[in-house]
């Protein structure tokens, strides 16, 4: 695999990667940076970004956590102590409660975002961190126990970018927990005014290929021990540090426990994310089912498969599917044991399956090596990650991933 290829960008923002970047997160290679001639003078716009609504009958709590792992020390900076992660953690709640809606990110994780892309100037890191969310802060949760899912972004990207789906899940009645990784993404802000940008993208950019896919596994591997502490912490067996940030400072975030239900848990990610899904559930059994959203397995499936339980791999055509130069999806296809489907989307680019087109779009910016549309976009991944879920996680049933189907014509279905 070329060196150009594993080094493909994070997140060019609203273009989906219309300036090539030098940190890899798959290995499909960086549009040319010529996309960017599309793009309009949108720092000084008004416009006010907007996630779609969610389509569940639930409105959508939120809260903000800070965990803080004693078990482990950070793998990038040890003289940091402790492993922590910032938390968003979403519930089903009652409509007609809570306060403000809660913040998309703050301005400062948006400037470092749009920095580390190369659009500084481009777009306004107020428009971006001004996108209206449908969550609220301190509403009252549904009563009862919910499937958990927890969501884990792309390498360098803030957690904020997976919320469209996070919002969807929660309102058809999951908890999630959407992750930040601490010292992997461009800039994540941490309680005490602290903002810790990406060691972990500068040591993969400086090493040599075969030492930076090395270093990726670790993402993905650390990024699974990350997965579980939250899994302990939520269902209260953790020994974890834990605040609250959003509300009620000091309180533990297993006051949660009574909301998850431990039998139902799922987990998926975009890029190294979806990686770190499927290292995940290798590395725990509690895990029922996962989903792969356009991610090299830098960390391969175990050759024994995962138990027999339920993977979906979610990607763009052109880079994965089963002749792309990516083949850890096939290789990893062969080892996946258990109920699996392996779509691809045409028309589709690296971040078709987070929030980014779909707010590019409001802004009238679109990826053109990348043409499908910013709202199909959102709809698509809304659709086969909740269907996949709503199965194998509640038990009901979901023609969509039969097969094909008229209403999304460009969802193909492998079978190698």
């Amino acid at each position: 695999m070329k060196r150009s290829q594993l080094r493909r960008g994070a997140a060019a923002l609203f273009l989906a990667a219309a300036l090539p970047l030098p940190l890899a997160a798959t290995a499909v290679a960086a549009p040319a940076p010529s996309a960017v001639a599309a793009t309009p003078a949108v720092a000084a716009t008004a416009t006010r970004l907007t996630l779609p609504a969610p389509t569940g009958p639930y409105a959508v709590g939120r809260d903000t956590l800070h965990l803080t792992d004693p078990r482990r020390r950070d793998p990038w900076v040890p003289a940091a102590g402790a492993r922590e992660l910032m938390v968003s953690l979403y519930y089903p709640a009652h409509r007609g409660t809570g306060g403000a809606r809660a913040p998309y990110m703050t301005t400062e994780e948006a400037r470092l975002l749009l920095e580390g892309d190369k659009l500084t100037g481009v777009v306004a890191p107020e428009v971006l961190a001004g996108t209206r969310t449908h969550a609220r802060t301190g509403a009252r949760p549904i009563g009862g126990r919910h499937p958990l899912v927890v969501l884990s972004p792309g390498f360098t990207l803030n957690r904020a970018t997976l919320s469209l789906l996070a919002e969807e899940l929660t309102s058809r009645g999951y908890v999630v927990a959407l992750l930040d990784h601490a010292y992997e993404s461009f800039g994540t802000t941490f309680p005490g005014g602290r903002t810790l940008t990406c060691v972990a993208c500068r040591a993969v950019e400086s090493a040599p290929e075969s030492t930076a896919r090395k270093l990726m596994a670790k993402v993905a591997t650390g990024r699974a021990a990350d997965i579980r502490f939250v899994l302990d912490t939520l269902t209260g067996r953790g020994d974890g540090a834990s605040t609250q940030t959003g509300h009620g400072q000091g309180a533990p975030a297993r006051r949660y426990a009574g909301l998850v239900d431990p039998r139902r848990i799922g987990v998926a990610g975009h890029s190294i994310g979806g990686n770190s899904a499927a290292s995940a559930m290798a590395a725990d059994r509690r895990i029922r089912a996962g989903v792969n959203m356009d991610g090299t397995f830098f960390a391969p499936v175990p050759p024994g498969g995962l138990d027999g339980r339920p993977f979906l791999l979610l990607g763009s055509l052109d880079g994965h599917s089963p002749a792309a130069e990516d083949t850890t999806w096939l290789r990893d296809w062969r080892r996946l044991d258990g109920w699996k489907r392996w779509l691809t989307v045409r028309d589709a680019g690296h971040f078709t399956f987070i929030d980014i087109p779909v707010l590019g779009a409001q802004l009238g910016v679109t990826d053109p090596t990348a043409p499908l549309p910013g709202k199909r976009s959102g709809e698509i991944t809304r659709d086969y990650v909740g269907a996949f879920f709503d199965w194998h996680l509640r038990g009901l049933p979901e023609p969509v991933l039969e097969g094909p189907t008229p209403d999304n014509p460009e969802v193909l279905f492998q079978r190698p």
